[in-house]
């Protein structure tokens, strides 16, 4: 009985920490999410490609200095006056 216990737990702890991480809805679709793209044959990382999310829609890159230069129904083309990073966890 102790051992279905801390299986369960231990599943419960591994579902919590996939979920929080964020990849594992990113990757289903549930979150949305932006990736550089290549532009006259060239990687240009001031011009993102974004995907809508089924929870939170497409992303506002406004903030982040960004201009929308195409909307489709299920993808934004965003340029950028400089590189986004796409991490927000600090690097210190």
């Amino acid at each position: 009985m102790l051992l279905k216990i801390l299986i369960v737990g231990a599943l419960a702890i591994g579902v919590m920490a996939a979920i929080r991480d964020g990849r594992v809805l990113r990757d289903a679709g549930l979150l949305s999410s932006c990736h550089a793209v290549t532009v006259n044959g060239k990687f240009d990382p001031t011009t993102l490609s974004c995907s809508k999310g089924r929870l939170d829609g497409f992303p506002n890159m406004a903030p982040k200095s960004c201009h929308l230069i195409s909307a489709q129904p299920k993808r934004q083309y965003w340029r950028c006056d400089a590189p986004v990073v796409s991490s927000q966890a600090p690097n210190g």
